[in-house]
C-alpha cells in the first residue's frame, strides 16, 4: 500500500476544497532536487556524528554531565535524520527508488526504526488519517466518547493510563522504539518484506554492539545510544501527536471521510521557532505533507508561502500546542476532541 495523496483520491461531495486547484499547486513542488537532498544529508549527518563523537569522548574521560547535556542536540539532529528517512519512505527524497530505500534503511539503524516496516505502516496512516472506521497502524490510539463509556472500569483505567503524560510521551516512546521494534511478530505473517526489515535492522544493531564491544565498550555505548535514541523517540512522538491531536481536528466515518478535508483540517500547521523547524525538517507544515507526501521536506515551506490556498490551516504555536495533551476522546456528537472531564461515567 502506498501513501494516499490528494492527487490519488477524489473528494467526497462534502469537500469544501477544489481538488483540481490543489493538485495544480502541489504538482509544482513534487520533484526532488538532488543537490538539495545531498546538502541536507551533509548538513545533518556531519553535526550529528560530530556531537556523537564528542559524547563518546567526554564519556571516555569521565565528563558524564557534559555527555548528558549533549543528549539534547544529538537527539534533535537524529530527529532531523529521521525526517530524511521519512521522506525516503515516501519516495520523495531522491528520484531513484533504490536510493531512497538504501538511505532510509541505513538511517533506520540509527533511529531504531526498521525502514520497510515503518514505510508500510506510515503509508497506512496517510491513507486512513482521520477515518474513524480505519484506525490502527501508525496511529495514536483514540477512542470515541461512546466507545470509552462502553468499556469496563478496568478498560477505562487502561485507556486513561495509556493516554497519561508519563506513558504516552515518556515510557511509551522508549518501549516502542527500543523494544517493540525489535520483534517481527508486530506485523502480520504475510508481511514478508516488513518482517525481513525488522530482522535486518536487528542484525545491524547486533553488528554495532560487537563493534562497540571492541572499541568504546558496551557501557558507554548503551549510555550514549540509548539516551540519544530515547530522547529522539520522545521528541518524535510529541511532534507526531500534536500534528493530529488538536482542538478542531477532523475525524469522520468511512462513508463521509474525505482525504482533502482530512489533510487540511485534520493535520496542523505547527508554527515552530526556527531552530525547531530546522531540526524537525519542516514537518510542522503537516497539512501540505498530508495533501501530497511526494513533496520533499525542503520544499514544504516555500509551497505554503507561495500559495494563499494553503495558508489557512489549523495553526498551532509551540506554547499553544501543550494544551492538546488534555484532549483524549473524540466526541461524535460535537465533532471535536474532548478531555476525560467531559464524559460522565
Amino acid at each position: 500500500m502506498g501513501p494516499m495523496n490528494a492527487a490519488a483520491a477524489a473528494p467526497s461531495p462534502e469537500s469544501s476544497f477544489d481538488l483540481a486547484a490543489l493538485n495544480a499547486v502541489l504538482a509544482r513542488y513534487r520533484e526532488s532536487h538532488l543537490p538539495s537532498s545531498l546538502w541536507q544529508i551533509a548538513n545533518t549527518a556531519t553535526p550529528f556524528f560530530s556531537v556523537m563523537a564528542l559524547m563518546y569522548l567526554t564519556a571516555y574521560r569521565g565528563y558524564w554531565p557534559v555527555t548528558l547535556l549533549l543528549v539534547v542536540p544529538a537527539s534533535g539532529l537524529l530527529m532531523r535524520m529521521f525526517i530524511i528517512q521519512h521522506d525516503c519512505g515516501h519516495g520523495s527524497f531522491f528520484k531513484s527508488p533504490r536510493a531512497n530505500d538504501w538511505v532510509g534503511a541505513v538511517i533506520g539503524v540509527l533511529t531504531l526504526t526498521p525502514y520497510t516496516y515503518w514505510k508500510q505502516t506510515h503509508a497506512i496512516h496517510h491513507s486512513t488519517s482521520g477515518n474513524l472506521d480505519r484506525r490502527g497502524y501508525g496511529d495514536i490510539e483514540t477512542l470515541t466518547v461512546r466507545e470509552y463509556a462502553a468499556l469496563t472500569r478496568w478498560g477505562r483505567w487502561k485507556y486513561r493510563a495509556y493516554r497519561s503524560i508519563p506513558v504516552l510521551f515518556f515510557i511509551g516512546p522508549a518501549f516502542h522504539f527500543v523494544v517493540y521494534h525489535r520483534w517481527p511478530g508486530i506485523v502480520p505473517a504475510n508481511w514478508k518484506s516488513e518482517r525481513r526489515s525488522i530482522l535486518l535492522n536487528d542484525l545491524a544493531l547486533v553488528g554495532l554492539l560487537a563493534l562497540a564491544h571492541e572499541t568504546v565498550g558496551l557501557g558507554p555505548f548503551f549510555l550514549v545510544q540509548l539516551a540519544v535514541g530515547i530522547g529522539t523517540a520522545i521528541g518524535g512522538v510529541w511532534f507526531f501527536y500534536v500534528q493530529h491531536q488538536f482542538e478542531g481536528t477532523y475525524w469522520r466515518n468511512d462513508e463521509t471521510w474525505d482525504v482533502v478535508e482530512a489533510s487540511l483540517r485534520g493535520s496542523s500547521y505547527y508554527e515552530l521557532p526556527r531552530v525547531l523547524q530546522w531540526l524537525t525538517g519542516n514537518i510542522g507544515f503537516h497539512h501540505i505533507h498530508h495533501l501530497n507526501s511526494r513533496i520533499p521536506n525542503y520544499k514544504l515551506e516555500r509551497c505554503m508561502n507561495e500559495n494563499p490556498i494553503l495558508q489557512n490551516p489549523a495553526r498551532l504555536t509551540f506554547w499553544k500546542s501543550f494544551r492538546c495533551v488534555s484532549l483524549t476522546l473524540w466526541d461524535e456528537e460535537r465533532q471535536k476532541l474532548v478531555g476525560f472531564d467531559a464524559v460522565a461515567v
